[in-house]
C-alpha cells in the first residue's frame, strides 16, 4: 500500500521530553516499565550476556513488587496517574499557552516520555503527520548526563530514522547555568524560607546520582551539577558552608558519586544539624525520586538519626518563573526557524 506523502505546513514543532512514568503501579505495569528503563545501555552499560539474565530473572521478579508500592504511596489516583505525567501536562500547557502568544499557530507544543507512554517516537509521528518541518527536541534534564539527557537524543533520533519525510531537527542543550533557571530555583528557596518558623541549618542540595566510573569516561554531569550549586549559592548570597551538595538514587554495586544524600542527613542529625532543608534541581518536576524517596527514605534516615525539622522544597513544576525560564531557553533555541 502505497502512503501518501504528508504536505507540509511549515508548521515547527516543540517535543519537549521528561523521564518516564509506569501506566499503573501494579506488578505488570511495574515490570514494563522497568524492564525498558534498565535494558537502556545509557542507564546499565554491562554486557548484555551478563546483565539481561541477572535482570529479567531475578530483579524484575521482585522489584516490580517494592517500586509499585512506592509509585502506589504517591499516585494520582483522582487523574489515574503518576504526579511525573500530571506536572508534566501543566507544564506542557503553559509553555504552549505561552509560544502560542508569541508565534500564533506556526508551533505545536507536546511532550513524550523516554520510557513508557506516550513515546518519543509516537510524538514524532504525530509532528510529521500534522505538518511539521521542523522538530526542536527538548531534554528537561537541566544537567547533561548520558542516562537523562543523552538516551532521551537517542530516542528523538532513532524515531526520526523511521521518518520517510524527515524534518529538519535542533535539540536543546541542557540548561545548568541559565540565568532565568537559577533564579527560579533560589525564588522557590527563598520563598520556602520565608514560611518556616525557624531557618534551616543547612541547605541540601540533592542530584540523582551516577556511578563515578560514568564520570571517569567523560560524563560532564558531575561538573553542570557542580556549577549549578555553585550558581546557586551566589544567587542566593549565602556564605559556604550553608548549602552541600549531595546525590540520591544510588543502584547496584558500584561506587556512586557521593556524599549519598540518605547517609548525608543521618550524619549531620548525628552531628546537630537538626533542622535542614533539602532542594532537588536536577528534577524539572516531582517525581518518584522526590515525592517518594526524598519525602519518605531519605526523611526517615535523618529523623531516625535524631533530626528533628525536615523540609523539602518542591520541585519547580509549573511554576510560573520556571514556565518563563523554559520558554526562554526554547526561544533561544528557535532562534533562524521563526
Amino acid at each position: 500500500m502505497t502512503k501518501t506523502p504528508t504536505k507540509s505546513t511549515g508548521k515547527t514543532g516543540v517535543l519537549i521530553a521528561n523521564l518516564g512514568t509506569p501506566d499503573g503501579y501494579d506488578y505488570w505495569s511495574m515490570r514494563r516499565y522497568l524492564s525498558e528503563f534498565l535494558s537502556d545501555k545509557r542507564v546499565i552499560d554491562y554486557p548484555s550476556w551478563k546483565w539481561q539474565p541477572l535482570l529479567q530473572l531475578i530483579i524484575l521478579s521482585k522489584r516490580p513488587f517494592s517500586s509499585g508500592k512506592a509509585y502506589k504511596s504517591i499516585w494520582n489516583e483522582e487523574a489515574g496517574e503518576s504526579p511525573l505525567m500530571t506536572i508534566t501536562k501543566a507544564q506542557t500547557a503553559k509553555i504552549n499557552a505561552a509560544l502560542t502568544l508569541r508565534y500564533g499557530d506556526e508551533i505545536i507544543v507536546d511532550f513524550c516520555m523516554r520510557y513508557g507512554n506516550p513515546s518519543t517516537k509516537s510524538k514524532i509521528e504525530k509532528m510529521v503527520q500534522a505538518g511539521c518541518d521542523k522538530i526542536l527536541f527538548f531534554p528537561l534534564y537541566p544537567q547533561h548526563a548520558g542516562a537523562t539527557t543523552a538516551t532521551a537524543n537517542d530516542a528523538f533520533f532513532n524515531a526520526l530514522r523511521a521518518e520517510k519525510q524527515q524534518p529538519t531537527a535542533r535539540t536543546v542543550p541542557a540548561y545548568y547555568g541559565e540565568a532565568a533557571y537559577i533564579d527560579a530555583l533560589a525564588k522557590s528557596i527563598e520563598t520556602a524560607y520565608e514560611n518556616l518558623e525557624n531557618r534551616p541549618d543547612l541547605l541540601l542540595v540533592s542530584y540523582h546520582g551516577m556511578p563515578k566510573r560514568y564520570i571517569a569516561e567523560g560524563d560532564p554531569y558531575l561538573s553542570h551539577c557542580e556549577q549549578t550549586s555553585q550558581l546557586l549559592q551566589k544567587r542566593l548570597g549565602w556564605d559556604d558552608g550553608q548549602l552541600v551538595t549531595t546525590f540520591q538514587s544510588q543502584f547496584g554495586p558500584e561506587e556512586w558519586l557521593q556524599p549519598y544524600t540518605v547517609e548525608e542527613v543521618a550524619r549531620l542529625a548525628k552531628s546537630g544539624k537538626r533542622n535542614i532543608a533539602i532542594v532537588a534541581p536536577a528534577f524539572a518536576a516531582d517525581c518518584i525520586e522526590t515525592l517518594e524517596e526524598i519525602n519518605e527514605e531519605i526523611f526517615e534516615s535523618f529523623e531516625a538519626a535524631g533530626g528533628e525539622n525536615f523540609t523539602y522544597i518542591p520541585c519547580l513544576n509549573d511554576a510560573g518563573d520556571h514556565i518563563s525560564a523554559l520558554v526562554n531557553v526554547i526561544k533561544n533555541n528557535l532562534h533562524g526557524w521563526i
